[in-house]
């Protein structure tokens, strides 16, 4: 019986990045490297469209301002890879804006098996949203 491997790979797309041209992509580079006695199998699990929003939005201004309210101090902007494909789907079908406000810290370990969540940020992130609304219904 021929030995088996498999592996998932995830890849974390920027804005103007097609998931199905980036697989292509993949795809063939695959074809090129992949020695003649392997034979190999791509499935997609599933995709997205990336999704950024603009620092100059009333939606960034308003989350901005919640979260300086509330934690005190104004918060840096930061991109960070995701996998909600809905998002993108928001702004392109709907034409609304999404705004992801995390409230975890690096220090949190997500994902991981002590992975843990401070109940002051929870309830701070609470607080934070209703500004948000705040905010946005004032601007």
């Amino acid at each position: 019986m021929p030995s088996r491997a498999s592996a998932k790979i995830s890849m974390r797309l920027v804005p103007n990045q097609d998931p199905e041209k980036i697989k292509n992509i993949f795809n063939s580079y695959l074809q090129k490297v992949v020695p003649d006695s392997v034979t190999y199998q791509l499935t997609p699990l599933h995709g997205g469209n990336p999704y950024v929003i603009s620092y100059d939005t009333r939606e960034m201004r308003s989350a901005v301002a919640a979260i300086e309210k509330v934690f005190g101090k104004r918060p840096l902007p930061v991109r960070s890879g995701g996998s909600i494909p809905v998002v993108a789907d928001f702004e392109e079908v709907l034409g609304i804006k999404t705004v992801l406000m995390g409230f975890g810290l690096d220090t949190d370990a997500i994902h991981s098996p002590n992975e843990n969540f401070p109940l002051q940020n929870f309830y701070k992130g609470i607080e934070s949203i209703a500004w948000f609304y705040y905010y946005y219904n004032a601007d």
